[in-house]
C-alpha cells in the first residue's frame, strides 16, 4: 500500500459527520410547530408563552440532534450559538412589537394638520388639535439643555483625561458616576427647590436646567472614553515641537476624537428628549403656543403624551393623539441616532488598503 493511500485513509477516518447549513432553520421551524401544538393543546392563549416554548425546544433540539450527528463537543458550540440567537430574538421582538404598535396606532391622526396646530381651545376629550406647541417646547428645552450640558460635559472630560490628578479628579469622577444613575425626578426636584427659594413660576428654561443635569454625566463619560482612545504619540509629538498643551488639545486631541464626541452628545440628546418627570415638575404644560422658554409654562412632547393618555377620561381622540405624539418622538430619537452613526462613520479615520 502506498504512502498516499495511507494518508488518504487516515484523513478520512478523522472526518466526522456534520449537519447541513439549513439544519438550524429546520430545527427552528419544527420547534415552532411543536410549540404551537403544545400551546394549543394546553390551552395557552398568549403568543409569548408559545414563543418561549419554541425557544426552549429549539435549544434542546439543537443539542440533541447535534450530539447524535456531530458529537458532544460540536453540540456545545451549536447550543452556545442557539442561546445567542434566542437572546437576540428576546431583545428584538419586544422592540419590533413596540414600533409596530406605535406606528399602527399613531398614523391615525398623524398628518400635516396635527404637526402644525396646537391644542388651543380643544378639550382633551374632543377630536382635533395637534402637537405644534409641544414640538416647539421640546426643541427649545432640549436645545437649551444641550447648549448648557454639552460644553460643560466636554470640558469636564478634558480636565479628567488631560489634567486631572489627585483628590479633585477622583472626586469629580465619583460625582459623575453618581449623577449617571440618579433618577430624573431628583434633577427636577433640585431645580424646583431653587425655583421655590427664588419664588419663580414654571417656565421652559427651568426644564432645560434639569435636562442639562441629566445630560452632563452622559457627555462626560462618552467624551472621556473618546479622548482616551487618542494615541499618546500624537500628544507627545505636538509637545515635542514646543506647542503648548492647551493648543495641543485644541488642534490635535479634539479633532482626532471629534466624531466620537459628537456621537456621544447626540446620544445624550436622544436620552433627555424623552424625559417626562422634570418637565412635569418645572414646565407644567400649556395648551397654547409659547415660543418664549424664559417666561410662562410650556409644553413638551413627553409631557403631552402623558397628559393625553392619563387625563383624557377614556377619550379615543386623546388616545390617538398620544400615540401619534409617541410616534413623532420615536422618529425624532431615531433621526438623532442615525445622525450620530453617520457622523461617527464620516469622522472615522480612513485607513488605506
Amino acid at each position: 500500500m502506498s504512502t498516499a493511500a495511507v494518508t488518504d485513509k487516515r484523513g478520512s477516518s478523522l472526518r466526522s459527520a456534520s449537519l447541513p447549513k439549513w439544519s438550524p432553520w429546520a430545527i427552528a421551524g419544527g420547534s415552532i410547530v411543536v410549540a404551537i401544538g403544545i400551546g394549543a393543546g394546553a390551552g395557552l392563549t398568549s403568543h409569548i408563552q408559545w414563543g418561549l416554548i419554541a425557544a426552549l425546544l429549539f435549544v434542546l433540539g439543537t443539542y440533541v440532534i447535534a450530539s447524535a450527528v456531530e458529537g458532544r463537543r460540536q453540540a456545545k458550540d451549536r447550543i452556545a450559538t442557539s442561546l445567542v440567537w434566542v437572546a437576540f430574538l428576546l431583545a428584538v421582538v419586544p422592540l419590533v412589537s413596540l414600533i409596530w404598535t406605535t406606528v399602527k396606532r399613531g398614523v391615525k391622526v398623524l398628518d400635516p394638520y396635527f404637526l402644525t396646530h396646537s391644542m388651543g381651545v380643544v378639550a382633551d376629550s374632543e377630536p382635533g388639535g395637534g402637537i405644534y406647541h409641544a414640538i416647539i417646547g421640546s426643541l427649545e428645552q432640549v436645545g437649551l439643555a444641550t447648549l448648557i450640558g454639552a460644553p460643560v460635559g466636554v470640558l469636564t472630560a478634558i480636565y479628567l483625561v488631560e489634567y486631572g490628578r489627585g483628590g479633585l479628579a477622583r472626586a469629580v469622577t465619583f460625582f459623575v458616576d453618581v449623577m449617571t444613575g440618579i433618577p430624573s425626578i431628583v434633577a427636577g426636584l433640585f431645580i424646583l427647590s431653587l425655583m421655590l427659594m427664588a419664588d419663580m413660576q414654571p417656565f421652559g428654561f427651568a426644564g432645560s436646567l434639569a435636562l442639562a443635569i441629566l445630560m452632563m454625566p452622559v457627555v462626560v463619560r462618552s467624551t472621556e472614553e473618546m479622548l482616551k482612545l487618542v494615541p499618546n504619540e500624537l500628544r507627545e509629538a505636538s509637545l515635542a515641537l514646543g506647542v503648548p498643551k492647551w493648543r495641543t488639545i485644541l488642534k490635535v486631541v479634539l479633532p482626532t476624537s471629534i466624531g466620537g464626541i459628537t456621537t456621544g452628545i447626540m446620544l445624550a440628546i436622544a436620552r433627555i428628549a424623552g424625559e417626562t418627570a422634570p418637565v412635569l415638575l418645572l414646565v407644567w404644560g400649556n395648551s397654547f403656543i409659547n415660543n418664549n422658554p424664559f417666561s410662562g409654562a410650556q409644553q413638551a412632547l413627553p409631557l403631552y403624551i402623558y397628559q393625553q393618555y392619563s387625563q383624557s377620561s377614556g377619550s379615543t381622540a386623546a388616545y390617538d393623539r398620544a400615540w401619534a405624539a409617541s410616534l413623532t418622538l420615536i422618529a425624532f430619537v431615531m433621526i438623532l441616532n442615525l445622525a450620530a452613526r453617520g457622523i461617527a462613520r464620516w469622522k472615522a479615520p480612513k485607513t488605506g488598503r
